[in-house]
């Protein structure tokens, strides 16, 4: 593992960095889930939760969310986000869930993963908080970077482990008709 950048020589927190950095392409795709009780995914899939549509507006907070990563997170940098696909689907299990996945690109000197996993957790919350009134008992999980590309490091992906869960990022088998695109 690498020096961790965000300290300088006495140990302190710093803001990397990173002027004379290439901008460069940057991407970066991450995922979690909601589980839900059984009635909750079907509340959702036929739009009867009482605060609205609820994977449309976790889409949009996760969008606003993003936009904001560099004022929650204090030492990551404001960066020009060029591009956002953002996928939720409701998996009815067994455990039923809200699949969440986030793709994130810019055009800049740093990467975007810390903007793609923002705009999971924030999604997640969403869920949570449209839901809350009718299933207390959610749990917001598995909350990981899949997939990151450009920069000096170039690309990374999450290899499987033995024990990880079968549910993927929207997969194709998740039990409901997800979005049809292409995994990382």
């Amino acid at each position: 593992m690498s020096e961790l950048s965000h300290f300088d020589g006495e140990g302190r927190a710093r803001m990397v960095e990173v002027g004379a950095k290439p901008e460069t392409a940057r991407a970066a795709i991450a995922s979690g889930h909601v589980e839900v009780a059984a009635a909750t995914a079907e509340r959702i899939l036929q739009g009867q939760i009482g605060k609205g549509d609820v994977l449309s507006v976790a889409r949009l907070a996760a969008i606003q969310g993003l936009k904001r990563t560099a004022e929650l997170i204090p030492l990551c940098h404001p960066l020009r986000i060029t591009g956002v696909d953002l996928d939720l689907a409701v998996d009815l299990g067994p455990p039923c869930a809200v699949l969440i996945r986030a793709e994130v690109r810019a055009f800049d000197r740093t990467g975007v993963e810390m903007e793609a996993l923002t705009a999971v957790s924030i999604a997640a919350l969403t869920v949570y908080d449209m839901c809350k009134a009718i299933d207390r008992d959610m749990r917001i999980g598995a909350i990981q970077l899949d997939r990151k590309s450009g920069g000096r490091s170039g690309t990374w992906q999450r290899a499987a482990r033995s024990g990880d869960a079968t549910r993927g990022p929207l997969s194709a088998d998740s039990g409901t008709a997800a979005p049809d695109r292409e995994q990382p």
